[in-house]
């Protein structure tokens, strides 16, 4: 069984949880960002399949508010400057010269922030996993696909409750399921992983604060993010990612790989907005072929 090991940091007089897979591994770590924001590193728990056959530590951690690393109350925390200088912190604490970064989802989004933002040192590569470059640019997608597949009837539901701002309305929540089951995912069950089941906490506070309340753009203090015809200062390799029925639509994914100059774009068939659950083997078999070249 492969060797596991948690700890604490201390971060702005809280703590942040991070548990690290195969940490004898000789090779650079694959840091990993999760999504929400508010989400944990829960689902990431099915990378420790992945670890030794890397050589690699796997360093996985709940961003402050998320997870193990909550801080009820304090919204003041949820924004980008504060998870860009809690990842640099990290990388310090744990010794983390050489990494690869892979984000799925928000954590993509911090990827790219922090790449754009604090001009990392030591950062072999990047994985920008069913994530976006633009918030603008997401909402017109989610916007493109509520016109053209989903009912007259959710349509109107989705209008209504943006002109009221009612995200708690339960003919707007059903709504939402549907649109989720199409393009979010994975589904889970009573055959599902412990890792995928498990309660996340503090997440709705943390997702309100960041993204906001509506689903298909953020409100919150991500609100302006964007970095269309900006990427090109990105320049170590970096691997696109998205599900061909993913929330990162097929145009968002190509047009954020199309701006990076050092990039190649990987469109998983069978997938939505979770490829490494539900094409593990095959995003593990990409994973070990992209790492195996990179330093």
């Amino acid at each position: 069984m492969v060797n596991v090991r948690e700890g604490r940091m201390p971060f702005k007089g809280f703590e942040t949880y991070y548990r690290i897979t195969n940490p004898e591994g000789k090779k650079a770590a694959l840091v990993l960002l999760h999504g929400g924001p508010g989400s944990t590193h829960n689902y990431f728990e099915g990378f420790d399949k992945l670890a030794e056959s890397i050589d690699r530590p796997i360093v996985m951690y709940d961003q402050i508010g998320c997870g193990q690393s909550a801080t009820p109350g304090h919204t003041e925390l949820y924004n980008a400057e504060v998870w860009m200088e809690e990842l640099d912190a990290l990388r310090e604490h744990l010794g983390l010269d050489k990494v690869h970064l892979l984000g799925q989802s928000w954590g993509g989004m911090l990827a790219i922030y922090y790449m754009m933002e604090k001009d990392p040192k030591g950062v072999q590569s990047i994985v920008l996993s069913s994530t976006l470059h633009s918030a603008k640019l997401w909402r017109e997608e989610q916007w493109r696909r509520i016109d053209r597949f989903m009912s007259k009837e959710d349509q109107e539901t989705f209008k209504k409750a943006e002109a009221t701002e009612n995200y708690d309305d339960p003919a707007y929540l059903e709504a939402l399921d549907r649109f989720m089951a199409l393009y979010c995912g994975p589904t889970i069950d009573e055959h599902s992983p412990e890792y995928l089941t498990r309660k996340k906490e503090n997440s709705g506070e943390v997702y309100v604060t960041g993204w906001g309340a509506n689903e298909f753009g953020p409100t919150g203090t991500l609100a302006g993010y964007d970095y269309v015809g900006k990427l090109s200062k990105i320049t170590v390799p970096a691997l696109v990612i998205n599900g061909q029925m993913d929330l990162s639509s097929c145009y968002i994914s190509k047009s954020m790989a199309d701006e990076l100059p050092n990039s190649r774009w990987k469109l998983f068939r069978y997938s939505r907005h979770m490829c490494f659950v539900e094409e593990e083997e095959q995003y593990f078999d990409l994973m070990r072929e992209w790492l195996g070249d990179k330093e």
